[in-house]
């Protein structure tokens, strides 16, 4: 933790908290040392600078703090098509994760979860107030792999209680495909009104992105990602992965979603 009293329910309950953040390895072994097992989760950057300096950053520090501690296994946050070294925008961060990682002389797992359903986070707002999400997977009727955080914790969760040897790569998606189309039925009946989506043409993209925040120099990354999901060029290996499916429905995470936000 940063800040330990944002944890102090888990404390309570005998949960061991360490001060630390990821750009300090020092904090990061003192966290690992002694453990039976480790999640790592890299820290997300939706807007990173070219050839991701940041990531290799915070990768480097972890990778150390492992390396220097060796905990018998450790479950990391992967991605759908992050056995890709191009073409993969945003979860190029993942495939460097895996490139990284794969070589400590540890049990490691890495979770290729698909996209997560949560991103409807965002809609929350526009279906609230106008009826309208927009939609940048396309065509909408497509059916993409989705799932939720809470299974993907559920998975971390399990496996870091097993043993293995080497490297495994494990395949999570929800219980069914969605399309964009499915989303906006799910809000439509959450919400008890029509939800129409409105696909974002690709030559709208940056413009869009940049009214959300992101510095225009940054969302190239972003831009492939969602080109990569579009083209069926970021999806499941398959061969030798481990492919699981998980509980939640869109429609019961976007209940979630909207019980949320204010």
């Amino acid at each position: 933790m940063r800040d330990k009293s944002k944890a102090a329910h888990l404390a309570k309950q005998g949960v061991e908290l360490i001060t630390g953040d990821v750009s300090d390895p020092e904090s990061l072994v003192k966290a690992m040392r002694g453990c039976e097992g480790v999640f790592v989760m890299n820290p997300p950057n939706f807007a990173p600078k070219p050839g991701f300096p940041e990531a290799r950053a915070s990768l480097s520090n972890i990778h150390a703090a492992l390396a220097e501690t060796t905990p018998p296994k450790a479950v990391y946050l992967s991605s759908i098509g992050a056995q890709h070294d191009r073409g993969l925008g945003l979860i190029t961060q993942s495939h460097m994760l895996e490139e990284i990682m794969g070589k400590l002389p540890i049990a490691n797992a890495f979770i290729r979860a698909a996209w997560f359903l949560e991103n409807y986070q965002w809609d929350v707002p526009g279906a609230r107030e106008s009826g309208q999400i927009d939609a940048y997977l396309e065509p909408a009727t497509k059916e993409f792999p989705m799932v939720a955080t809470q299974d993907i914790g559920e998975l971390a969760a399990k496996t870091l209680l097993e043993s293995w040897n080497g490297n495994r790569v494990l395949e999570l998606e929800g219980p069914k495909r969605y399309s964009p189309l499915d989303a906006g039925k799910a809000f439509s009946k959450v919400l008890g009104r029509a939800v129409n989506v409105r696909p974002i043409p690709r030559s709208q993209w940056q413009e869009k992105f940049v009214a959300q925040g992101m510095p225009v120099d940054s969302t190239g990354a972003r831009i492939e990602m969602v080109e990569g999901f579009n083209s069926g060029w970021i999806d499941f290996e398959g061969g030798d992965a481990e492919h699981f499916m998980g509980k939640l429905t869109i429609e019961q995470v976007i209940k979630s979603l909207i019980a949320k936000t204010p």
